[in-house]
């Protein structure tokens, strides 16, 4: 039965479609067959695995408002083992579908029930909020990846993140934990990010992830070309960092399972 993972932060730009799309292209690479939700309107992930939105004849809109199943609005991408169900400008308007809809926040669950034993991973996308996308996601999801930038204010936006998946565990989803907290666009030369990691680690510990994703150029650059950093430039540091992550991904997700 395969895992799923929320890569979530309701502040935008701290780097979380970077990671979606690149812990799920690793994954991939490592043998693991995953499946890639953009549930983010702004279709960040999409775009980043080389799929055209004008020529989408399905996305996840379809899926979660119109009844299509996942497997219709699931595409291939560039990386065998890796498929993604696309997003559109029209998910913006499944935001208030949702609120309206009887057992609002278990609609992607259901949808995801029936073919999560096809996967070893499903990896949800999530927008850069705390509306009911993110809900939907978490209620459906085993744990949580959070991308966190070194910043000032980084806590403050982690901490409210962290009460609503702990309002979710405890009256939607018993079985959902915080898989782990990644530092994103560090440059430890600066006094900042040393800072803010450690004030990070010091709070949440064994919740940090010892890899660290560093600011790189190449990985800034990939999306606009269509790919993964896997096949942009794989000898990259940020390429480097991706995948150590995800090799520490699997671990802590094999440990749970086990």
């Amino acid at each position: 039965m395969g895992r799923i993972i929320a890569v979530c932060n309701q502040k935008g730009g701290v780097g979380k479609s970077t990671t979606a799309v690149n812990v799920g292209s690793y994954l991939a690479l490592s043998g693991k067959r995953t499946l890639l939700v953009d549930l983010d309107p702004q279709g960040n992930a999409t775009t980043a695995c080389g799929v055209k939105r004008s020529e989408l004849e399905k996305d996840v809109y379809d899926v979660l408002v119109n009844r299509a199943t996942v497997q219709e609005a699931t595409q291939r991408t560039q990386i065998n083992l890796l498929e993604i169900v696309p997003s559109s400008l029209d998910l913006a308007g499944a935001e208030p579908y949702l609120t309206t809809t009887d057992e609002r926040e278990t609609v992607l669950k259901k949808l995801c029930e029936p073919i999560k034993a096809s996967y070893d991973f499903i990896i949800f996308d999530c927008p850069p909020s705390l509306g009911m996308l993110t809900v939907n996601a978490l209620v459906a999801a085993d744990s949580t990846l959070i991308p966190v930038q070194c910043e000032y204010l980084a806590l403050e936006g982690l901490n409210s993140l962290i009460r609503t998946v702990n309002l979710i565990k405890q009256n939607l989803n018993p079985s959902l934990r915080v898989g782990g907290i990644v530092l994103t666009m560090t440059d430890f030369r600066a006094n900042l990010t040393r800072e803010v990691a450690e004030e990070v680690k010091q709070f949440f510990k064994d919740l940090v992830f010892d890899t660290a994703i560093p600011r790189n150029i190449r990985l800034a650059e990939s999306p606009s070309f269509g790919k993964p950093i896997c096949l942009y430039d794989p000898h990259s540091t940020g390429a480097l960092a991706y995948q150590l992550l995800t090799q520490e991904v699997i671990s802590k997700e094999s440990e749970v399972v086990v």
